[in-house]
């Protein structure tokens, strides 16, 4: 008997108790793949799926001794030999996940570069961790050829990526993920407005080292503001006469 009325109590108790909180109810529709037929067409540069044939052109970009350093935090080793790369390249171009697209650098006129864009890739990127169902995607394996790199076209490059992401595909979540030694990385990710999340502390390890993941991330909220501040600082008229910035793409944002 005594067993009994404590077991009502219990269930009366269960019964009774507030239901735990829940998230904001989200539709179900999944975000759209992205495929490597999409054409991503800015002022400076274009991009385009990565394929094998831009292996050649790519290569004196990325290779050699005074570009090793380009492949610090990256998962591949330094190139030395370019059939290897080009192997590199080929898998690279035939995975759906990540899905890499080759950057192009425009001629005057953005119309005049081709699809293949054979010689005027100037880097590749990629979007990784791709999960429709929840809306949530990363960009990652950026490679940005000293030509490209601290240039608007190298800005421009991952506005059209996080562009594409929100307005094309529907996603909620845009991820970027990096070594947290790796500080170009970790401030690049901010000035492009991530917001950093924490630290996934001996997440993996890599070429023999230990990484330590600094996590950061762009919400479907925040896309708004986030494109406001890009094509503001994009506008040729924040550059002076010799290229350089007149507010930097933070101040955009403040």
């Amino acid at each position: 008997m005594q067993n009994a009325q404590r077991l009502f109590r219990t269930l009366t108790t269960m019964t009774s108790r507030t239901s735990n909180p829940l998230g904001a109810a989200v539709s179900g529709s999944p975000a759209r793949h992205p495929s490597r037929d999409t054409r991503l067409a800015g002022r400076y540069v274009t991009l385009v799926g990565l394929s094998a044939q831009h292996a050649d052109p790519l290569y004196p970009h990325l290779s050699g001794p005074e570009n090793a350093h380009l492949w610090d935090y990256m998962f591949d080793e330094p190139y030395d030999d370019i059939d290897v790369f080009r192997n590199s390249v080929k898998a690279k171009a035939a995975s759906q996940d990540p899905l890499f697209y080759a950057i192009l650098a425009n001629s005057q006129d953005a119309s005049t570069v081709d699809d293949n864009g054979i010689d005027k890739i100037v880097g590749m990127a990629s979007y990784l961790r791709i999960a429709p169902n929840h809306r949530c995607i990363e960009v990652g394996n950026i490679m940005y050829s000293p030509q490209l790199q601290r240039t608007p076209a190298a800005t421009e490059a991952m506005y059209l990526m996080a562009r594409h992401v929100f307005e094309d595909l529907g996603y909620r979540r845009y991820e970027w993920k990096c070594n947290s030694l790796n500080a170009p990385s970790r401030r690049a990710a901010l000035r492009l407005g991530f917001t950093f999340e924490g630290l996934f502390r001996k997440h993996m390890i890599v070429k023999g080292h230990n990484r330590d993941t600094a996590w950061y991330s762009m919400v479907d909220d925040e896309w708004p503001g986030i494109k406001q501040a890009f094509e503001a600082w994009l506008d040729p008229i924040n550059f002076d006469s010799e290229g350089k910035q007149e507010k930097r793409l933070e101040e955009f944002r403040q």
